[in-house]
């Protein structure tokens, strides 16, 4: 990271050139405090743009810390209806090397390297006329950047249930600027879901001490049935809110969820022992318990490993000879899979296996 204070006047910011995609060097204009673990960061480009992306995607930061390369994803939290600046917010995570490092380092006037902007989960790409939004904890980041377009966008007529789960009160990330968004546009119904209280007294009048169910849902949301639903968050409130509407008979064709948890390694079949991995004339030998991804950043190979969940799509690799097992090929097409792409952050060796890099 790099220091550079310049400005620029609003004349050109109002005529500046857009940024929809690829890769770009963005300047830190600020950070505060969400939370005592959570951190907000607002960046600009070096020279004004205008940064055009679908609400609920994520770019991925590319640095490096101590001589070694890292690439990290991070949702957008700000609205492409706001386009002159990009924030992401960051939660600290114990052992989390980047996310920590960029809470502990990045400063106003620090530069970082970028690309992006990536990602399925999103409004432009997953349409609706009324939305229901369930996150809990750093969930929230994407479905803040959807309720902000949508309130900026259609004002009025924004027709938002919003649902958001935190550890206590004072862990609500965006508190203030979303209440002040419920306030000012009636479309927004705003509740929160608080797990440790102390004193009830402390709730406000849209918070409630309970856990996430199909009885407190039809409460808070009665039409749900007729609502487009995304949820986001840690695994374990992913797979209850995707069993309460299962077992509701919701259509879900209209459910929509994304986490950046590792993928479970019991979804995939039982092996044992240890296999070799080749790639770009280099091996290893790989335990079955670890995935492709272990194994080529043990080889130092160039390979992008952003998200580390299945989601991004950035390690996309193929596999030349052998077997491997997979939690995800969420970012590959049919053609793909056919050929033998695999995401060798959520895939496994069942065999000795050849792995080629990209370009392919």
């Amino acid at each position: 990271m790099t220091s550079n204070p310049d400005s620029v006047s609003v004349t050109e910011h109002l005529h500046a050139p857009t940024w929809q995609q690829g890769e770009l060097r963005l300047i830190c204009e600020a950070r505060w405090q969400e939370t005592h673990d959570v951190v907000s960061f607002r960046f600009r480009a070096p020279e004004p743009l205008k940064f055009i992306f679908k609400p609920g995607q994520f770019v991925t930061f590319h640095l490096e810390i101590a001589d070694e390369m890292f690439h990290r994803s991070y949702t957008i939290s700000s609205s492409p209806s706001r386009p002159h600046s990009l924030m992401v917010t960051i939660k600290r995570v114990a052992g989390g090397r980047v996310s920590n490092y960029l809470i502990d380092h990045l400063k106003p006037g620090h530069s970082i390297r970028a690309s992006g902007p990536f990602g399925a989960f999103n409004i432009g790409d997953l349409p609706a006329e009324r939305y229901l939004l369930l996150s809990a904890g750093c969930g929230v980041t994407p479905m803040y950047s959807m309720s902000r377009f949508l309130t900026d966008t259609l004002g009025a007529n924004a027709d938002i249930a919003f649902i958001h789960s935190a550890s206590s009160v004072n862990d609500v990330i965006f508190a203030d600027s979303l209440n002040a968004m419920a306030q000012r546009y009636a479309g927004l119904k705003l509740n929160y879901l608080i797990q440790h209280v102390s004193d009830r007294s402390s709730l406000a009048d849209n918070m409630q001490s309970r856990r996430f169910d199909a009885e407190l849902l039809t409460e808070l949301v009665p039409d749900y049935q007729q609502r487009t639903v995304f949820v986001c968050g840690p695994q374990r409130f992913m797979d209850a809110a995707r069993e309460v509407f299962a077992f509701s008979g919701f259509d879900m064709s209209h459910y929509h969820s994304e986490d950046f948890a590792q993928a479970i390694q019991t979804t995939l079949p039982s092996s044992n022992g240890s296999y070799q991995l080749t790639a770009a004339s280099e091996s290893t030998t790989l335990s079955a318990d670890k995935t492709l991804l272990d194994g080529l950043v043990a080889l130092k190979l160039p390979i992008i490993a952003a998200c580390r969940s299945g989601v991004c799509g950035s390690c996309k690799c193929k596999v030349v000879q052998g077997e491997v097992a997979s939690s995800s090929t969420q970012t590959l097409t049919e053609d793909e899979i056919a050929e033998g792409m695999v995401l060798a952050c959520s895939s496994y060796a069942q065999s000795d296996v050849h792995i080629a890099l990209a370009p392919f």
